[in-house]
């Protein structure tokens, strides 16, 4: 098992907990058992996770297997049930997509909860060789042609990516390793299995290193798509960490497969890149590129793209306006779908301290905090009264947060616009004595 030592060494570090993935089937019983071996020398604790998918009437005997062989060896074992048969149905997917879902919510939770820092998979190399060519056969680009990662989000790891199929079976009937067989992989009604069980092997009559080969083929790909991604301008993509993105606009004049990259980045980072396509970007680029200010596209995954003056913004929230008054007041204000205003009053005048500073007396008794309604003006400081509106479209504020920025507002004078700017009827001057620190926080 060289190939797993020279991975491993930079898959593990001292004290990683790790989860292995765990069906029973003899690859992850092989890597099971290996890690379990090794756990010492790495210092690092094993732990077997097994989900029962519930695809078959006697699924739970693979996962009573697991168990069984956990007790013997004295391996601390994490035992799941799910239904992917319901799933599928609910959601008119594949069984097998159903069942990769809910494994890997499996997976995520007990990540979250700590009670595993890494995730062991089973795949090895022949598994690496069809999910290449499966993805090109799906119409992947090169990013699926480059096929598994032996890491991912540093989280995900595969210690026998370049091992064998071979290389596992010799080494279960040398350490006499039980394990079960998974009597949906002799079903070629699945992608996957066809592939394994009709094509692959024709094409190793023909090629007999033939895995190896379209594995070194993924691995030039993801070397590529490497480089291409460093590429990526540095802060093209803001995030407002609401599940929304703004991409400059300026970075859809760069070459297409660099712009691809850009918004596959933009789409993981709201986890919105499920179902995105090709088609997807070009009409995503011809709304950065002919769109007018304001335009809209739908997108999979209840996306909107916006073109918003110099930037698209991808988002699933559009807010409509909410009714909401709340008295000027010290201490925190909650402002719905926005954040926050703290309000502190006070006599030392250190303007750097806040992002408003207004004069207490000048803020007159009726003022409340609101969102912008209809004839609301504003005074800017030397250059006269305008309309709210035409102030928040000279400043550039997109339209779909235009309805949520908090304002203090007396009657239709708007005093403060939160976050962006103060009228000049309330900023402090020679001869003010106290005034209203104003701290504003967007989610």
């Amino acid at each position: 098992m060289k190939n797993v030592e020279k991975l491993l060494k930079n898959l593990v570090v001292s004290g990683d907990i790790v989860g292995v993935a765990c069906s029973g089937g003899s690859d992850s019983m092989c890597l099971l058992n290996y890690l379990n071996s090794v756990k010492d020398e790495y210092g690092i604790n094993v732990v077997a996770i097994t989900v029962d998918h519930s695809i078959r009437e006697n699924s739970s005997k693979d996962a009573d297997f697991v168990e069984n062989y956990c007790t013997m060896n004295n391996i601390k074992c994490l035992r799941f049930k799910v239904d992917a048969l319901k799933l599928s149905e609910q959601k008119n997917i594949s069984v097998e997509l159903a069942a990769r879902e809910l494994r890997y919510k499996v997976f995520n939770a007990l990540i979250k909860k700590g009670e595993v820092t890494k995730i062991a998979l089973g795949h090895h190399l022949q598994d690496q060789a069809e999910t290449i060519l499966l993805n090109i056969l799906r119409g992947a680009g090169v990013t699926g042609a480059g096929g598994m990662s032996a890491i991912r989000d540093g989280v995900y790891i595969r210690p026998l990516l370049k091992t064998s199929k071979q290389e596992i079976m010799v080494y279960n009937n040398t350490n006499e390793i039980p394990f079960v067989e998974d009597e949906t992989n002799a079903d070629s009604d699945y992608s996957r299995n066809y592939l394994r069980n009709m094509v692959m092997p024709l094409i190793r009559t023909k090629w007999m290193n033939a895995d190896l080969t379209i594995s070194n083929f993924g691995e030039h790909c993801r070397e590529d798509e490497e480089f291409i991604n460093s590429l990526i301008p540095e802060n093209c993509i803001i995030s407002e960490n609401n599940g929304t993105v703004r991409i400059k606009t300026s970075v859809f004049d760069e070459h297409k497969s660099l712009v691809a990259r850009i918004l596959r980045k933009a789409f993981k980072m709201i986890n919105a890149s499920t179902d995105i396509e090709k088609k997807h970007f070009a009409i995503i680029t011809g709304l950065a590129k002919e769109g007018e200010n304001g335009s809209k596209v739908n997108l999979p995954n209840k996306i909107i793209a916006i073109k918003e003056y110099s930037y698209i913004t991808l988002t699933n929230k559009i807010y409509s306006q909410n009714y909401w008054v709340e008295k000027v007041k010290r201490g925190v204000l909650n402002v719905p779908d926005f954040g926050i205003v703290d309000m502190n009053l006070t006599r030392k005048l250190e303007i750097g301290k806040y992002n408003h500073l207004i004069d207490y007396n000048k803020v007159p008794k009726d003022a409340v905090w609101r969102f912008r309604r209809d004839g609301d003006m504003f005074e800017k400081f030397g250059s006269g009264r305008k309309s709210l509106s035409d102030y928040l479209i000279d400043r550039k504020i997109p339209a779909r947060q235009r309805n949520i920025i908090p304002v203090l507002a007396s009657g239709n004078e708007i005093l403060v616009i939160g976050g962006v700017e103060i009228s000049n009827l309330v900023r402090i001057d020679q001869t003010t004595v106290s005034a209203w620190g104003i701290n504003v926080v967007k989610f």
